[in-house]
C-alpha cells in the first residue's frame, strides 16, 4: 500500500506567463487594467433588447446545448471509468463442463462445475493509473474549456448581429432622408430648367445623385435581414419561426471605462488558453503512463469457487500475488516514452503560442479601439460641421439671401455625415465587442454558475 502512493513521471505544474503590465500604448480611451467584467459584459451596452435577446439565444442555442450537456457527461463519465481502476475489481465466474480421464485406474467419463467470486487488485506500484486519471481529469477540463469557449462565441455573435441590424436600420433611415433630399432637387432642377436659370447638365447631375444614393439601401437591407436571420439561427430557431426585435443603435452605450486583466491573468480568463493548457496537462500525464510501463506490474488476487467432479465437490479459495515486469520487447516501452515526451514539448508550445497571440489580439483590439475614438470624433465634429452649414442656409434662404437648392445641397451633406457618424459609432461598438472576446468575456467562476 506504501508502493501504491508513488507516481512516476512528472508532477504537472502550470506554466508562468508573462507580467508584463501592458499589451501596447494607448492614448484616447481610458483603459482599467487588473480589472475584469462582474456582471455579464454585454450589460456595459445598456440594452434591454440585447439583454433579453441574449438570453433567449443562451438558452435555446442547440450547440451550446450540446456542449453543455453530452459533451460535458461524457468526459465525468470517462473520469469515474478511470477512477475504478484504482478500487479492487470484483467478479463472478461460472464454468460447467464434460470430462475424460484416460490415466485414470478406470476412465471414466465425468461432469464438472465451479462457481464463485474472484477479486483482483493492482497496487500501481508506479501510479500508472493514477495518471491515467490525472489524463482523463485533463481532458474533462478541456472539455469545460471547450464549452467556455461556445459560450464566449455565441455572446459575442449574438452582440455582433445586434449591432450590425441597428447600425443598417440607422443608415436606412438616413438614406431615406437622403434620397428625399436628392428628389426634391431633382425636382428644383427640373424646375430651374423651365426658367432657364439650370442645364440638361445639371439635371443629368441631380439624376446622377440620386441613382447613386438608391444603390445604398439594397446592402443595408441585406446587411439587416441577414443579421436577423442571424440571430434567429443563434437562438435555435429557423428564420421563420422567431424574429429578432428592431434594435435601436441609439440604445446601445459606449463605455467610458475599459475593464482590461492584465497580460499575466490573462491566461486564466481566455478559454483558448486554458484548453491549450488542459491539452498540456493531458500530455504531461500520459509521460507518467509511459514511463509507469516501463516498471514492474503488481496485482493481488483471490478466488472463492464452489467446484464438483463427478460425485465429489468442494469450497475452493485461492490467494496469489503476480509480479510482471519489461525485459526486451524491441524497445517498444522506450518508444513510447519518448513520443509521449515529444508530444508534451509539442503541448508545450502550442499553449506558449497560443498566450502569446491571445496578447497580440488585444492589443490589436485595444489599438483598434483608439484609431475608432479618433475617428468618432473626426465624424462627430465632420456632423457638426455640416450641421452648422445647413443651418446657417436655412437662415439665410429665410432672409432671401439664398435659394432653397442650397439648402438642400447643406441637407444633403449633413445626412452624408450623418452616415459617416453611424459607421464610426457602430465600428466603435463591435471592436469593443472583439475586445471583451478578446478578454475572455466573463470569468471562469461565472461560467460555471
Amino acid at each position: 500500500m506504501t508502493l501504491s502512493a508513488c507516481s512516476v513521471g512528472p508532477d504537472y505544474k502550470a506554466p508562468s506567463v508573462t507580467a508584463s503590465q501592458h499589451y501596447d500604448v494607448q492614448a484616447e480611451q481610458r483603459v482599467s487594467f487588473n480589472q475584469k467584467v462582474s456582471v455579464d459584459w454585454w450589460s456595459t451596452f445598456h440594452s434591454h433588447t440585447l439583454d433579453r435577446v441574449m438570453r433567449r439565444a443562451i438558452a435555446g442555442n442547440l450547440e451550446l446545448a450540446a456542449a453543455a450537456d453530452a459533451t460535458l457527461r461524457q468526459a465525468a463519465a470517462s473520469v469515474a471509468a478511470a477512477e475504478g481502476a484504482l478500487f479492487p475489481q470484483v467478479e463472478f465466474a461460472a464454468q460447467a463442463g464434460r470430462q475424460r480421464v484416460h490415466n485414470a485406474a478406470r476412465p471414466a467419463v465425468t461432469n464438472f462445475y465451479g462457481v464463485g467470486p474472484q477479486v483482483s487488485f493492482d497496487l500501481d506500484v508506479f501510479g500508472g493509473n493514477q495518471r491515467r486519471v490525472e489524463q482523463q481529469q485533463a481532458f474533462a477540463d478541456l472539455q469545460q474549456h471547450r464549452f467556455e469557449a461556445a459560450y464566449l462565441t455565441l455572446t459575442g455573435d449574438v452582440a455582433s448581429q445586434a449591432l450590425l441590424m441597428a447600425s443598417a436600420t440607422a443608415q436606412m433611415e438616413a438614406v431615406q432622408t437622403l434620397l428625399a433630399t436628392d428628389a426634391k432637387n431633382l425636382e428644383l432642377v427640373r424646375a430651374a430648367q423651365h426658367s432657364g436659370a439650370a442645364t440638361q447638365l445639371d439635371i443629368s447631375l441631380a439624376e446622377t445623385r440620386l441613382a447613386q444614393d438608391r444603390t445604398l439601401l439594397p446592402p443595408l437591407a441585406q446587411q439587416r435581414d441577414a443579421a436577423r436571420h442571424a440571430l434567429s439561427i443563434l437562438a435555435g430557431k429557423g428564420p421563420a419561426d422567431w424574429r429578432a426585435p428592431d434594435f435601436n443603435l441609439a440604445e446601445f452605450a459606449s463605455a467610458t471605462t475599459l475593464p482590461v486583466s492584465l497580460p499575466s491573468e490573462l491566461a486564466h480568463d481566455r478559454p483558448d488558453v486554458q484548453q491549450a493548457e488542459a491539452e498540456l496537462h493531458a500530455a504531461s500525464a500520459a509521460v507518467g503512463v509511459a514511463t509507469a510501463n516501463l516498471y514492474p506490474h503488481v496485482e493481488l488476487s483471490a478466488s472463492l469457487a464452489q467446484a464438483a467432479s463427478g460425485n465429489g465437490g468442494a469450497a475452493l479459495w485461492g490467494f496469489a500475488a503476480g509480479l510482471a515486469g519489461p525485459i526486451f520487447d524491441g524497445g517498444t516501452r522506450k518508444a513510447e516514452r519518448q513520443a509521449a515526451v515529444e508530444g508534451y514539448n509539442a503541448a508545450l508550445a502550442h499553449y506558449q503560442q497560443t498566450v502569446i497571440q491571445s496578447f497580440g489580439q488585444v492589443a490589436d483590439t485595444l489599438q483598434a479601439i483608439n484609431h475608432d475614438a479618433e475617428e468618432y470624433q473626426a465624424q462627430t465634429a465632420a456632423l457638426q460641421a455640416a450641421d452648422n452649414s445647413l443651418r446657417l442656409n436655412q437662415h439665410a434662404y429665410g432672409a432671401g439671401e439664398n435659394g432653397l437648392l442650397q439648402v438642400l445641397e447643406a441637407q444633403r451633406a449633413y445626412e452624408q455625415a450623418l452616415l459617416g457618424q453611424i459607421r464610426a459609432s457602430t465600428a466603435r461598438h463591435l471592436d469593443t465587442v472583439r475586445l471583451f472576446v478578446a478578454l475572455g468575456g466573463r470569468s471562469v467562476n461565472d461560467f460555471k454558475r
